[in-house]
């Protein structure tokens, strides 16, 4: 018998409503593939999470190697030897590549910082030497099946002692499957246990040694996966026997046609043209990125197309979501994680969205009717929920697919596109699923399945469509349908692309550069230079020592604040109260610094700032983290608390500040302010600790996906108070400077700073979600914004001017990048597929691609 290195004993966790886990144990012995497998909401992935760290129970413990893990701490169960593949990858999404992977290992087995790139696509390269994968780029433009590539490989360099996989194949190609299999045999032969959760009882059996099955929370009994065949490994999971897994095919409704496509042509698709009867199930079928689920996806109005789309004899000529949905089309995205459901919604309330009419009289929603449908589909379909006002976020993937489908079918449309229709969900519940389509396409609904399952395929559709290179290559029907000739069509299919134009081509390669890291501070260059050459041009003096000097004395304040700002945004916060920090900077330098003030004073004065920057920094901290409240409505309250304090102080101006004090802080080499020599060094050095230190990686985390940070091991309170104060004490370096222009105890001497640095932040390139930024980009935007509001002065223009051109400016900027940034995102994740791969039609295993799918109605869960 071989050590145990995963010891779980009498685990119990409780949701709303429901018990999860009760009294589950099981253990890994070293060189083990242990099978975990179980219905949706059978506890799985709890249970995983509990013991990474993830989930605290309410009862229970966990042993790794015979020595008791800390439940809760994600970074010290990861040090003492374990590593996870997540059924949704813990992705940072707008870091990069390297950046999650080194944040993914333990401390002990990162390289140098200055090497981690290197280092990441090393591991990559060693997965695959011809994958596509750039540590260098962003996640959020990887596909799929890149992402878990990621996730996978970062696991495998942590070098784990035990190794979890939770559907760890769901969007892998045949090739990177057995490439998967190949390294968990290696690691099992070298003594690392591993645990496999699939709803795939293939390829349980053909990986695991031991499997143990979970139904409703309860352990079922561990077993020896050799004893066991398919049907009995399901009839334990399931506990009755499933007789036939695919309903019987009819005949379809009639000879009408429900959908007419003729000649449909877009991004990745050319010349499609087919007919779709009413009652008929059509597949489409082919390798990834060739095609398939750019049609569905332009059918539905998501995608730009030309050709002839006709609907019930109705043609349909202007394309959007909501002409498609009007037409009685309806779409339902294989991506349900980032464009499928409302997470943050209930059950009842993700089921109807899509059905309101049929509940609603006079557009007033009928609550009961609407309860007793969504009642009627948690029976039939078994969905494990506490109620129906449960958030659809707190299930299992497969129970939320099973409410997302039930909600499609519904609204009654004419015509269904489902990608992925049973992605994620178990044996059990993919019967019902398959059943609920047959008996709606009897009853005369017509669908179009994408799915990468040639097996669903075959036992599901009356007709098959296979795509090759935007094409279509071939069609199944009748006898023809069978999982063995779509994979030979798909092999053996021929075709070619259309050529792509030259110049379309370019204006994408300058959109995706135009969408990168430096993009905004060259645009905001380019702005400020062409507004100094026709200042220049129009006033003689703009050019002059003077007016250069003391223009950069703005900037210094202003881009000083804003760095203070860029930190908060980082991480998806905000602070209106800057701008009565350093008016109360300079109120309380006007006491401090009088008029032959000692160097006692001068320390004291210091004293008083620093501190009473970490005091606000804290208080906004404490409002917006232990006490919950947005980060505009707590910084605003400071932002009040702080006024009146500083008018309480001074409830006009005076005081006046010593002289050679305001000589010292306006001190000049040539014609260049000091302090703005200052302000540029600490905007690299601020930049250099943005993408060269584990604090600043750890930053940008936390802005691009709190969870995926958190399981990381960053602490969320911890940066956050360390942003909160780091801000307010770069608000008070700004009052210094602004006391140098000011020079007197003004109270409301900093107000228009508040808005103005949030100005610079975003025109200097950063998001208000979180996780992008640049300190540089912040002084580049102050010059710029310090530059229209001079050059209206000495073209004397008056504010209503200065107001419209900087709007202009910002609007010029932040768009330009913003609509560079999403069209990046999507022309990487479409062309960045597997389409290039040799790999054939996965067949079986591996959910197709999908790219954003409902674009407005549901943010991404990393927003």
């Amino acid at each position: 018998m071989s050590a145990v290195v995963l010891d779980v004993r009498s685990i119990s966790k409780r949701f709303p409503g429901v018990w999860a886990l009760r009294n589950v144990g099981f253990d890994v012995r070293a060189g083990e593939v242990h099978g975990l497998v179980g219905e949706n909401g059978a506890g799985k992935s709890t249970l995983m999470s509990v013991a990474s760290g993830a989930l605290i129970p309410e009862e229970g413990e966990v042993f790794i190697a015979g020595t008791g893990a800390p439940l809760g701490d994600t970074s010290a169960i990861r040090a003492m030897g374990m590593a996870i593949v997540r059924q949704e990858p813990a992705l940072m999404p707008d870091l990069s590549v390297a950046d999650n992977m080194y944040m993914g290992v333990p401390q002990a087995r990162r390289p140098r910082i200055s090497d981690k790139l290197a280092w990441a696509q090393a591991q990559i390269d060693a997965w695959d030497a011809g994958n596509t994968i750039d540590a260098a780029h962003r996640v959020d433009q990887m596909n799929a099946q890149q992402r878990f590539i990621i996730e996978i490989v970062k696991a495998l360099a942590a070098d784990p002692k035990i190794l979890i996989l939770d559907e760890p194949t769901e969007h892998l190609l045949r090739d990177d499957v057995e490439r998967l299999f190949e390294r968990i045999r290696a690691l099992a032969a070298k003594g690392v246990g591993v645990v496999y959760i699939s709803h795939r009882i293939r390829e349980v059996q053909e990986i695991s040694d031991r499997i143990t099955v979970l139904r409703d929370g309860e352990t079922q009994g561990t077993r020896q996966t050799a004893g066991l065949s398919e049907q009995q490994i399901v009839e334990l999971i399931v506990g009755n026997a499933v007789e036939h897994e695919f309903p019987r095919k009819a005949a379809c409704a009639g000879d009408a046609v429900a959908l007419s496509v003729d000649g449909l042509s877009g991004d990745g698709f050319d010349g499609i043209s087919f007919s779709l009867r009413r009652g008929e199930i059509l597949g489409l079928a082919g390798m990834e990125g060739h095609g398939k689920l750019e049609v569905l996806q332009a059918i539905a109005g998501l995608k730009p197309s030309q050709g002839g789309l006709t609907v019930n004899g109705t043609a349909l000529r202007r394309r959007s979501p909501a002409t498609a949905s009007a037409a009685g089309i309806a779409y339902l995205s294989g991506s349900r994680h980032r464009d499928g459901m409302f997470a943050d919604l209930s059950v009842r309330e993700n089921f109807s969205f899509r059905a309101l009419d049929r509940f609603a009289t006079l557009s007033v929603i009928d609550p009961g009717a609407e309860k007793a449908a969504a009642n009627r589909a948690i029976g039939l379909l078994d969905i494990r929920t506490a109620s129906q006002e449960t958030r659809i976020g707190a299930l299992s993937g497969g129970n939320q697919q099973k409410v997302l489908i039930a909600g499609v079918l519904e609204a009654g449309p004419g015509v269904i596109l489902i990608d992925e229709p049973t992605q994620g969900v178990d044996v059990g519940a993919r019967v019902a699923i398959y059943q609920l389509i047959r008996d709606a396409a009897a009853k005369g609904t017509s669908f179009i399945i994408v799915s990468s399952d040639a097996f669903e395929l075959a036992g599901l559709c009356d007709r098959i469509l296979v795509m090759s290179r935007g094409n279509v290559a071939g069609e199944l029907a009748g006898e023809d349908v069978s999982e063995a000739a779509i994979l030979r069509e798909v092999l053996t299919s021929t075709g070619s692309r259309r050529r792509q134009d030259t110049a379309a081509g370019a204006l994408k390669a300058f959109g995706i550069r135009l969408s990168g890291h430096w993009a905004p501070v060259a645009v905001a260059i380019g702005l400020s230079v062409l507004l100094g050459l026709f200042a220049a041009a129009s006033n003689e003096f703009y050019l002059t020592e003077r007016n250069l000097g003391g223009m950069l004395l703005l900037v210094a304040a202003l881009a000083l604040v804003g760095y203070g700002q860029q930190l908060l945004m980082l991480i998806g916060g905000l602070d209106l109260s800057v701008g009565p920090m350093m008016g109360m900077t300079v109120v309380i330098l006007s006491f401090f610094y009088p008029a032959g003030a000692t160097g006692g004073q001068l320390a004291l004065g210091l004293a008083a700032v620093i501190l009473a920057a970490i005091l606000v920094g804290a208080v906004n901290w404490t409002l917006v983290d232990p006490v919950g409240m947005h980060p505009m409505i707590a910084t605003l309250a400071t932002f009040m608390a702080l006024q009146a304090i500083s008018l309480t102080l001074r409830p006009t101006p005076g005081g006046m500040i010593d002289f050679d004090i305001l000589d010292a802080i306006n001190v000049r080499i040539g014609f260049l302010p000091v302090v703005a020599i200052l302000a540029v060094l600490v905007a690299v050095l601020l930049e250099v600790m943005l993408f060269r230190s584990i604090f600043g990686i750890r930053l940008r985390g936390m802005g691009s996906r709190v969870e995926a940070a958190r399981v990381a091991g960053v602490s969320e309170r911890r940066m956050r108070l360390a942003a909160y104060v780091g801000c307010s004490v770069l608000a008070a370096v700004a009052g210094f400077v602004m006391a140098g222009q000011v020079g007197i105890g003004d109270a409301l001497s900093g107000n228009e700073y508040t808005l103005a640095s949030i100005a610079a932040v975003v025109v200097g390139g950063a998001s208000l979600f979180g996780a992008r930024g640049s300190f540089v980009g912040v002084f580049v935007a102050a010059l710029l914004i310090t530059q229209i509001n001079t050059v209206t002065t000495f073209l004397d223009l008056s504010d209503a001017y200065r107001s419209i051109l900087l709007g202009l400016m910002i609007i010029v900027a932040v768009a330009s990048y913003s609509l560079a940034r999403k069209k990046a995102v999507a022309t990487a994740l479409l062309h960045k597929s597997a389409a290039d791969r040799t790999s054939p039609f996965p067949g079986q295993i591996y959910p197709a691609t999908s790219v954003m799918g409902v674009p407005s109605a549901v943010k991404p869960l990393s927003t």
